[in-house]
């Protein structure tokens, strides 16, 4: 309907701002999309931390009732040179038939040591 001349006469009699104004809101918006950025990766930053911190109170209290459990059944405190021999024992259970795996209803680790 319009030719081209018409068409840009039309489009520069809409826009009243010069092209340096418009540059200079399209930098501010684009400055303002950078400091959301950074403002979500923070967030981000922290929403993993929390979840890390979560699931490591979870594995501390998980060990600490393992332990627990171990000098229950032991009636007494374990010592840190018993930890070695603990371990041995397990791998031993665990390469002589898999009887700790079977116990407590577990596939058996792919690569236990034999001791």
């Amino acid at each position: 309907m319009f030719g081209k001349k018409e068409r840009t006469m039309i489009f520069m009699a809409r826009s009243t701002k010069s092209y340096e104004e418009r540059m200079l809101q399209l930098e501010k918006k684009e400055q303002e999309s950078l400091e959301k950025a950074k403002q979500y990766a923070a967030q981000k930053r922290e929403l993993k931390k929390r979840q890390k911190d979560v699931e490591t109170k979870k594995r501390t209290h998980r060990l600490c009732q393992i332990g627990g459990a171990v000098e229950s059944v032991l009636g007494s405190a374990i010592e840190e040179d018993d930890i070695p021999k603990l371990i041995g024992f397990l791998k031993r259970q665990e390469a002589n038939g898999k009887f700790f795996s079977k116990a407590m209803q577990k596939e058996p680790v792919a690569n236990t040591e034999e001791v």
